[in-house]
């Protein structure tokens, strides 16, 4: 691999990047600081492509710096082998178009590369040629799936969220991933980040300030309140909670600890389908069944973080719309996926330890950035009061809340468009986010894998949901400003509810220039780690993927988003890709039949939390209650 070639085109990029960054980036400081200067000087898809510029610009400069000096072989080394990217110098693009694509596909595997990009070109041509029938065919399935099969998901993420809770108390939370020798790869921090980032996209952005509003206009029936009301409130930030909260975080878990146990404890590969370990054994992990489990972990994430990378494409233009009136036409919406494309292709070539690593961090600091800014200009005693009460409803309904229907075993209308759906979301989500979790966990253990995949995660998203749902809830209920109204003029989008919201507060410029960059890095944060689990999944087995791979993918995902948003097949395949998570909360169960069965049989022995509370207790000499209870005579 030319290497050097590749230093060479990197140190060019970055020296062009700086200042396209500092130019770009002073227009968007004008438009922020002197709105009129947007539209006098910079409008429509000009005003799109400098903000793409600026944000591109900097995050790809950011993916593209090299390691600290003399640790670029030790940072590789210590990086799973499928997370390295086989990187293409100069020198291999000299040989012929035919050539390259030739050894581009002979590294596929045929099935699990193959049936999904067949897949979404038969998807696309049927919407084209009978958009009416396949609206009706898709909309039908899934009111199957989610009123007739809701007990399914709501059991199998209530089982989740269970096994999850005996893995942080239980003696098998003590197995150590790859052995009692094995350490970390990555610090805590950057554990953290990296999945944190990945596994929540945009939509933290997306419905932080409008998902509690809808259940305030039109309250969860579990609360049986009345619209608009002061319960309304409560119970609409308690459902936000719970949707984005503990069991959302645990459907990453039960998919993610199977993988990671079975690949450091027995050998098996990195990939999805080794969640059917025990009952396949490692090598028939080359099979049929192993490989449709493949298929639709690729089918599910390109479908997944496409419609996202569309629904963020669709609050980033609402954005500019509502701050400075810009409209863009059909070509909008081409540019901002097509800049976002390009940024998650390069931070997903530059591997793991470059762009992957340090545009997560940057996410998590933008997003504390962000927050604790509301917090200090926001409705502090409405975050309080409504924030509080929120936590203890979500805490003290949780299992009812988990387990609720409706009136009957088929799930009620509210419950199938609200709790079903992102139950089956976050399932169709859990073969990336989890594959990813897996990879980044190599010597951790496994109550340290629930505590960050799960707790840590979970305490996140409650924190954004208190801060920002409670105060979208409080100026609406005081009169501020009317967020509903103006989601009604926006044709009943979700997508602009931040933007009043934030135009209605002190330091609102400086807001809404943190939520715009928010929304870029969340996407770009899910999408490349997406790009590389997918490169992964569809290049043969025990084989990392290559620049070639990366960059096919990367834009097959573009492609996609961008066929949601001009096409008009939106629904449909965001419909489809959810539909995926049917099958995997059923692989969910499976996984966790597995894995008990494997650490009843070969994890004896270790200690629980209890027992380890116990030994501390016993190592500063209080051998119980008795000692500590003891009377002095």
């Amino acid at each position: 691999m030319g290497t050097h070639g590749n230093e060479a085109v990197e140190t060019a990029a970055r020296r062009l990047l700086v200042p396209l960054c500092v130019l770009s980036g002073a227009v968007v400081a004008a438009g922020f600081f002197f709105p009129s200067f947007v539209g006098s000087v910079v409008a429509g898809e000009s005003w799109l492509v400098v903000s793409l510029l600026f944000f591109g610009s900097g995050l790809t400069y950011l993916a593209l710096l090299p390691l600290d000096d003399g640790t670029d072989g030790d940072a590789r080394s210590r990086t799973p082998y499928l997370l390295r990217v086989r990187r293409s110098g100069w020198t291999d693009t000299a040989r012929g178009f035919l050539t390259r694509i030739r050894g581009f596909l002979s590294q596929q595997d045929p099935i699990t590369f193959g049936v999904p990009v067949a897949a979404f070109v038969l998807f696309f041509a049927a919407w084209f040629a009978v958009p009416t029938g396949m609206q009706a065919v898709v909309g039908a399935v899934e009111g199957v799936l989610l009123h007739e099969f809701g007990a399914l998901f709501l059991g199998a993420m209530f089982l989740a969220v269970c096994y999850c809770l005996s893995l942080l108390v239980g003696p098998w939370g003590e197995i150590r991933l790859g052995g009692p020798d094995a350490s970390p790869t990555y610090t805590y921090p950057t554990y953290f980040a990296m999945f944190f980032t990945a596994g929540i996209a945009a939509g933290i952005v997306f419905w932080g300030p409008a998902e509690a509003l809808f259940h305030y206009r039109a309250p969860p029936p579990f609360f049986d309140v009345p619209a608009r009301s002061g319960g309304a409130a409560v119970g609409g930030l308690a459902y936000a909670l719970f949707h984005y909260g503990f069991s959302a975080w645990s459907a990453y878990l039960v998919i993610g600890v199977p993988i990671a146990y079975f690949a450091y404890q027995r050998g098996a590969p990195l990939r999805v389908s080794t969640i059917l370990t025990p009952f396949l054994g490692i090598d028939g992990l080359d099979g049929y069944w192993a490989k449709l489990v493949d298929v639709l972990a690729v089918f599910a994430t390109i479908g997944g973080v496409a419609t996202s990378v569309a629904l963020v494409g669709q609050q980033f233009l609402a954005g500019s719309n509502y701050q400075w009136g810009v409209t863009y036409g059909a070509l909008g919406p081409v540019l901002f996926v097509t800049g976002l494309t390009i940024v998650t292709v390069v931070s997903a070539e530059s591997g793991v330890e470059r762009g992957i690593r340090r545009l997560a961090g940057v996410t998590v600091v933008l997003f504390a950035v962000f927050a604790a800014l509301l917090v200090g200009v926001g409705p502090r005693a409405a975050m309080v009061d409504t924030g509080l009460a929120a936590v203890g409803t979500y805490v003290a309904e949780f299992v009812p809340m988990s387990l609720y229907l409706g009136n009957g075993f088929i799930a009620a209308d509210w419950v199938a468009e609200w709790t079903v759906w992102n139950w089956s979301w976050w399932f169709s989500w859990a073969p990336f986010a989890g594959l990813f979790l897996a990879a980044l966990s190599k010597g951790r253990r496994v109550r340290t894998v629930v505590l960050t995949g799960g707790v840590a995660t979970s305490l996140a998203t409650v924190v954004w949901f208190v801060v920002l749902g409670s105060t979208s809830l409080s100026l609406q209920r005081s009169g501020t400003t009317d967020i509903l109204a103006a989601i009604e003029r926006a044709g009943g989008s979700e997508a602009v509810a931040g933007f009043p919201l934030l135009a209605a507060l002190p330091l609102g410029q400086l807001l809404l220039f943190l939520f715009l960059a928010l929304i870029i890095v969340f996407i770009v944060t899910s999408a490349d780690t997406s790009t590389l689990v997918v490169s992964i999944l569809a290049t043969k087995p025990d084989v990392a993927p290559t620049t070639g791979s990366i960059v096919f993918w990367g834009v097959l995902q573009g492609i996609v988003a961008v066929a949601v948003l001009l096409v008009g097949g939106g629904n449909a395949l965001k419909t489809v890709a959810v539909l995926t998570g049917g099958p995997f909360a059923v692989l969910s169960v499976v996984a966790l039949i597995g894995l008990t069965v494997a650490f009843r049989r070969d994890e004896s022995g270790h200690p629980s939390l209890l027992d380890k509370i116990r030994s501390a207790v016993g190592d500063h000499g209080i051998d119980g209650p008795s000692e500590v209870l003891r009377r002095e005579k």
